[in-house]
């Protein structure tokens, strides 16, 4: 299954726009935001999980990063409330569920194969730093290597963001709203800029919070067969 994978291409999501598909484990269904693969992907995907459900334990060769964004995520090592940011490297393993039900925004299959950090944030525990050359921005840095950037950005009311991207990012609205390029991104809504492009975008009246990741976009490869 291919769905948005020209990397080439700007793309935006709508999570409240797009239905709900059946996983194969009950309960657990998926908004698919883009897709190179079938059940091992190399994927961008919102996913619900519904009260009591729980995938079977399992490895996550090609590596897991994902944020709560409402429940509570489960596994063997913890419970992770909304505001979670998650980094389960190549070869980490659990098994996912939630009592209460969740869901959470998650990327499959876009680590260094290499990589072995494990991330947990609490969002709502993190301060933010101003961005000293943005002075409606504050910034909270979530993770950095040689590949990517990721981190999450308050923008004030109405503030005005332009960024160049020569190697591409993703943007996922966590709260507010932001207009960019003729389109109106609410909450979990997603745009992905290719490599060269620019964002042009405009904070609503209640300003946006944006988890914002940069320069993966250089490392697009399909799953490893294994």
């Amino acid at each position: 299954m291919e769905l948005n994978a020209d990397f080439d291409k700007r793309v935006v999501m709508h999570a409240d726009e797009i239905e709900w598909l059946s996983s194969p484990i009950p309960g657990v269904d998926r908004r698919m935001l883009d897709r190179i693969g079938d059940e091992v992907a190399r994927a961008t995907t919102i996913v619900r999980y519904a009260p009591k459900s729980e995938f079977s334990p399992h490895v996550h060769t090609g590596g897991e990063e994902f944020i709560v964004l409402a429940g509570v995520f489960q596994d063997e090592h913890g419970d992770f409330p909304v505001g979670s940011y998650i980094r389960n490297p190549p070869t980490s393993r659990h098994t996912p569920g939630s009592d209460k039900g969740c869901v959470i925004f998650v990327k499959l299959w876009q680590f260094d194969l290499d990589d072995r950090t494990p991330v947990k944030i609490d969002m709502n525990k993190m301060g933010m730093v101003r961005d000293a050359d943005r002075p409606s921005v504050s910034v909270m840095p979530l993770f950095l290597d040689k590949r990517e950037t990721v981190q999450m950005e308050t923008w004030e009311a109405e503030a005005e963001i332009n960024l160049d991207l020569p190697e591409g990012g993703e943007f996922l609205v966590l709260d507010g709203e932001f207009s960019e390029t003729g389109d109106r991104f609410r909450a979990h809504s997603w745009l992905r800029i290719p490599k060269g492009g620019r964002l042009n975008a405009r904070a609503g009246q209640q300003g946006a919070k944006v988890w914002i990741k940069t320069r993966h976009l250089r490392y697009v490869d399909a799953p490893v067969a294994t």
